[in-house]
């Protein structure tokens, strides 16, 4: 444990009290929700940030458990100083609907049995998740969430809030994902299913019992959908054709490769920690999901409004990177803020998870609330309203400026006075300042984002704003060149 850890942390658990209505017409009862939390909630209830697991994910996404031999599986990004700063944001994870660590899922208890759901829990849908999620939101008082994140599966769930609670966030970063899954990705998933069905152990999904767990199928599932997670470059670099534990090829059907070797490894670990029946549901459910509306993703997207970071992988083949440039255009086409990235790296899909220093750069820069106080000129020149056309016009020269504020003794703001107005003055042989300022000026404060600033002067067609206090004391000034600027 280092000091950009967070440190000991522990799983707590929400119980919903209503009934939860699903995309299937069928209704969940007495539902759990796990979830860990980092850093505080601020008075204003406006700095928390939700992050969203992906397929075997659970709600441990940092810090260090008890006993724990490693930390949570986005320790990379979360913690004080890294871009989830913990220490500035107030940072939620749950376990998804369906899942085996603690949320109500296959493996948890029926209340109307008594015994465990099994193939009775119901087929659920990543909106179910998101509906899921949205009420342990509010259980906490949040109105609105300052960013939603996730990859993979965790980035489908965050396309799913963009869409289904638009208002609820600032920001969104779905990363290595896409908006409607794939014929192959469905492939790859129907086929872990099937490896599943076949063990004799999985009982028709009725196997909690009978002390048997359906090891071989599971395994096999996870050694089949750990393959797409990977690229052929980093399977090369890492092993390629390696031998293990022998210095010649056997010619029988035992392992040669370390390739082999490696997915038998990962097959065997999964099944210590994840539930068969939890698998089977939550791969459904992303292969059920499709957010285009009449067959049209920008039909999907008409809701949005918050400002989006797309990320990809380059080497990512299993949300390749072409489904986030869809997403992207998307959003595009509906005039939604949203930009753009893309991881370089050969470990493929899990590079999401794997790459600190990329992922902490993208992700800080976006979320970076930059305000007005960091920008605007502070030392400003202003002029009273009782003033002469010249002596405006001789300030703007003297000073370089072309906005002055006209302000009363006390320095309240009255009006403005431009060098268009200047030349109003010319053509009106107008000669005090009171004819022809503006008195119908738009302003901001100091605590106004830049983002929230850059669309007022795009939306009145504007290039500086006056910076006032609550009592309409003149502070400073902020123009579209500074703005531009920071962007570049």
């Amino acid at each position: 444990m280092n000091k950009e850890s967070i440190g000991i942390v522990e799983t707590k658990y929400f119980n919903i009290e209503d009934a939860i209505e699903l995309d299937s017409g069928k209704v969940l009862e007495e539902v759990t929700v796990a979830y860990e939390t980092y850093g505080e909630l601020n008075k204003e209830k406006s700095n928390a940030i939700l992050v969203c697991h992906a397929l075997t994910g659970d709600a441990h996404a940092a810090g260090w458990h008890k006993g724990d031999k490693k930390p949570g599986w986005w320790e990379i990004v979360i913690g004080p100083g890294k871009a989830l700063d913990t220490e500035k944001y107030f940072i939620i994870c749950s376990n998804v609907l369906g899942g085996c660590k603690g949320t109500t899922g296959p493996s948890s208890i029926n209340p109307k049995t008594g015994n465990e759901y099994g193939l009775e829990f119901p087929v659920i849908t990543i909106a179910d998740m998101v509906t899921v999620q949205k009420k342990l939101i509010d259980s906490f008082g949040i109105d609105q969430l300052t960013a939603v994140i996730g990859g993979s599966m965790g980035g489908m769930q965050v396309l799913e809030w963009m869409v289904k609670y638009p208002e609820m966030m600032k920001k969104a970063i779905p990363i290595a994902t896409t908006a409607m899954s794939s014929p192959q990705q469905i492939a790859f998933n129907d086929v872990g299913r099937q490896a599943i069905f076949s063990d004799p152990d999985w009982n028709s999904g009725n196997y909690y019992e009978t002390g048997k767990v359906p090891k071989n199928g599971l395994s096999l599932a996870r050694m089949i959908a750990h393959i797409t997670y990977l690229s052929d470059e980093s399977m090369d670099i890492k092993f390629g054709r390696g031998l293990q534990d022998k210095e010649e090829i056997s010619y029988d059907f035992s392992i040669d490769f370390q390739i082999e070797s490696y997915l038998k490894h990962q097959g065997e670990s999964f099944v210590k920690r994840f539930d068969a029946n939890s698998y089977l549901f939550i791969t459904k459910a992303v292969d059920l999901f499709d957010l285009r509306v009449n067959n049209s993703l920008i039909d999907g997207f008409k809701d949005v409004q918050a400002k989006i970071e797309v990320i990809s992988v380059d080497s990512d083949w299993l949300y390749p990177t072409e489904q986030s440039t869809e997403i992207v255009n998307s959003l595009n086409a509906n005039e939604v803020e949203v930009s753009f990235s893309e991881i370089k790296s050969n470990y493929g899909h899990d590079a999401f998870l794997l790459e600190k220093g990329q992922l902490n750069h993208i992700l800080s820069k976006f979320l970076a609330e930059n305000v007005v106080e960091d920008l605007m000129m502070e030392k400003i020149a202003t002029i009273r309203e009782n003033a002469k056309v010249q002596d405006a016009a001789k300030l703007m020269l003297d000073k370089h400026v072309t906005h002055i504020p006209v302000v009363t003794d006390d320095y309240k703001l009255i009006g403005i006075v431009t060098s268009w107005d200047l030349s109003k003055a010319i053509a009106t042989n107008s000669d005090s300042l009171r004819d022809i300022m503006t008195t119908t000026v738009k302003y901001c404060h100091a605590y106004n984002t830049i983002e929230e600033i850059a669309r007022m002067m795009r939306k009145f067609d504007i290039s500086c704003l006056p910076v006032v206090d609550e009592d309409m004391k003149v502070l400073g000034l902020i123009t579209t060149d500074q703005i531009s600027n920071l962007l570049s």
